[in-house]
């Protein structure tokens, strides 16, 4: 019996990193899921993968048609939407803001801001009739602090998204609609090779490094998984979270706990050789 039998799904950015781990697994714990993506093949390679249980939608989620049409199809489809998981995102200009283009500005805020807006609010009427949903927006770490992100553009992006995951909450509750955010740390996706410059091909190749590159960044000697994100989302669309509602979970690995106690530790040690012999 899986932690999500009888459940339907909509996962948004399901083609590839934390959307892709996130399908496999609401599949596996029982899940009836729609997949939305932009790219198609890839998209239809993975509803083919995990069979009559997923269907794919080819979308572009700063498009309010393609969104209203995503949803609908869903409930056309399976009858009922349990949970949306508003994943879709990518990377944002880098830079300072004097350099900022407006333009790249607003594509920015669409996808990861104007997205999650819409998906809320074309799923919310069906979840009302039924009396119930989860709602799962991505947040960020770099939406709770900055310094987090290459692009400040993309942190302030986050923080709208985890204050408006709270706001619809408040609404949203009232008809036992549940609103939650997952707010990732250093997750090894290509979204970084992404952020770089690199095409999109290429940066699908990058996690293994980034695996490598990153296993020290926090207190947990190893890398932030897709599959790390996946089972909270796996916990907030089941039964299991039904008394948790305007939430922002962050899953990092503890990066934004502290100083690290290591690299404290040996700044305590070099300053006692800086102050001369201390006696102990």
């Amino acid at each position: 019996m899986g932690r999500l039998d009888g459940k339907v799904a909509v996962i948004t950015g399901a083609t590839s990193g934390i959307g892709l781990r996130t399908a496999e697994m609401f599949v596996a714990e029982g899940a009836k899921i729609v997949i939305a993506g932009r790219r198609a093949s890839e998209g239809e390679q993975l509803a083919k993968r995990l069979g009559t249980a997923c269907v794919f939608r080819r979308t572009d989620v700063t498009i309010e048609e393609d969104i209203r049409a995503l949803i609908g199809q869903t409930v056309d489809t399976f009858g009922r939407i349990d949970c949306l998981f508003n994943n879709a995102g990518g990377p944002a200009q880098t830079g300072g803001i004097e350099n900022l283009d407006a333009a790249r500005f607003d594509t920015a805020i669409a996808t990861l801001l104007r997205s999650v807006m819409l998906g809320m609010k074309h799923a919310a009427p069906h979840m009302r009739r039924q009396g119930s949903g989860s709602i799962i927006n991505n947040g960020s770490i770099a939406g709770r602090l900055a310094g987090y992100s290459s692009s400040l553009v993309y942190g302030a992006a986050k923080a709208a998204v985890i204050h408006l995951t709270k706001c619809v909450a408040m609404e949203l509750g009232e008809a036992n609609i549940r609103v939650n955010s997952i707010s990732p740390g250093i997750i090894a996706t290509g979204i970084f090779g992404k952020a770089l410059g690199l095409s999109v091909e290429a940066a699908e190749k990058t996690p293994e490094i980034m695996r490598e590159v990153t296993k020290t960044a926090q207190p947990i000697p190893r890398a932030g998984l897709p599959e790390d994100i996946a089972h909270a989302a796996v916990f907030l669309a089941s039964d299991e979270s039904g008394f948790i509602n305007g939430h922002d979970l962050v899953i990092d690995g503890a990066i934004t706990g502290g100083r690290n106690w290591t690299a404290q530790q040996q700044g305590y040690v070099a300053m006692r050789k800086a102050f001369g012999e201390i006696p102990e």
